[in-house]
């Protein structure tokens, strides 16, 4: 009989403790992500992943609450806002706050990146190398950036002397490129870009082949100059507000930073992936694809070579190391361009 009750007594037992052990509403950590990206853009959906990588591997003990398109804050705002805890997360542009970030503003430069995935690695590995202290106010999960910058314009350009004039929106070092070329840079998010091309308040943009499909620049802008030897990128940030870096767990912690290990790769095949589907979506819109006549290409290199020193001597002016940034940065280069 007392063998009987004990048994009876563990059976009662089992569910009680499994209540017990059973997640809370309470305990699940909330946390908002601001995209600045379109909800349809494809680097938008490899955050969406992300997100869900985290929520699986901590068994929904995390839930990320995603705001693309700047619905939360605007682009140019995203940095400031995880700072302050408007978003736990935000994912834009550094260039999108220029001069706040001189050191990552070098792999910006125009030193003929050849693909995403080679542009996103050495965005990760430099900003390691190098340790930026205007990053030290939030934790940098990780970082991502575009194929090379290539000039869209509405009407054809085949050399220097068709751009002198022409106002082309560009962000950030990619400004200086524009005005090296003999245009006039116009600053501007690139969700605004579209409307501006299309009302005429800009002649064309400067930026990755893949913004034709994935901002739907191919319906306003009808010719592309293929010029990758002045290939520059736009490093992108996914920053965490550090009070509540600082309240996740240590096993939390770990599954953010494994996943965000993770994605540098998925982010970096992302961009070649979409430098490909924009290239054949202009196409299909009949658009022109102009590959600069190797006298002219040579021209254009050559306008551009200032911008790097111009960038070593303002940064060393502050005190910081610019030559470092930028022997660094062609190491790198030429390290991803071997494998």
């Amino acid at each position: 009989m007392k063998k009987l009750v004990a048994i009876l007594l563990v059976v009662l037992a089992v569910p009680a403790i499994f209540l017990s052990c059973k997640k809370k509403p309470g305990d699940v950590i909330m946390l908002n992500y601001s995209i600045f990206f379109p909800p349809t853009h494809g680097q938008c959906k490899a955050g969406e992943l992300w997100a869900k990588e985290i929520e699986d591997k901590t068994d929904g003990r995390v839930k990320i609450n995603i705001y693309p398109g700047g619905t939360l804050v605007k682009a140019e705002d995203t940095f400031t806002g995880v700072e302050k805890g408007v978003s736990d997360i935000g994912m834009s542009c550094f260039a999108y706050t220029r001069g706040r970030f001189p050191i990552m503003e070098a792999v910006d430069l125009p030193l003929g990146y050849p693909d995403g995935k080679t542009a996103t690695k050495v965005a990760n590995e430099f900003y390691k190398a190098m340790k930026p202290k205007a990053l030290d106010s939030v934790k940098v999960l990780l970082i991502h950036a575009h194929g090379p910058g290539l000039l869209h314009s509405v009407k054809p350009l085949k050399t220097l002397a068709d751009l002198k004039g022409l106002k082309i929106r560009s962000t950030g070092l990619s400004s200086k490129i524009v005005k090296a070329l003999g245009a006039i840079p116009v600053a501007m998010p690139q969700p605004e870009t579209y409307e501006a091309v299309q009302k005429g308040v800009v002649d064309g943009t400067f930026g990755p082949i893949e913004t034709l499909k994935g901002w739907k620049h191919a319906e306003v802008i009808k010719n592309t100059t293929d010029c990758p030897d002045i290939g520059y990128t736009t490093a992108m940030f996914v920053v965490m507000n550090k009070a509540k870096w600082d309240m996740l767990p240590d096993d939390v912690k770990k599954v953010f930073e494994d996943v965000s290990a993770e994605w540098v790769d998925v982010h970096g095949k992302k961009w070649d992936e979409l430098d490909g589907e924009g290239r054949s979506y202009t196409k299909e819109k009949g658009n022109t694809i102009i590959k600069l006549a190797p006298e002219e290409n040579a021209k254009w290199v050559a306008a551009v070579q200032g911008i790097i020193n111009d960038y070593i001597k303002e940064v060393k002016a502050k005190g910081l190391p610019g030559d470092k940034a930028v022997a660094e940065l062609k190491k790198l280069i030429a390290e991803y361009r071997k494998k």
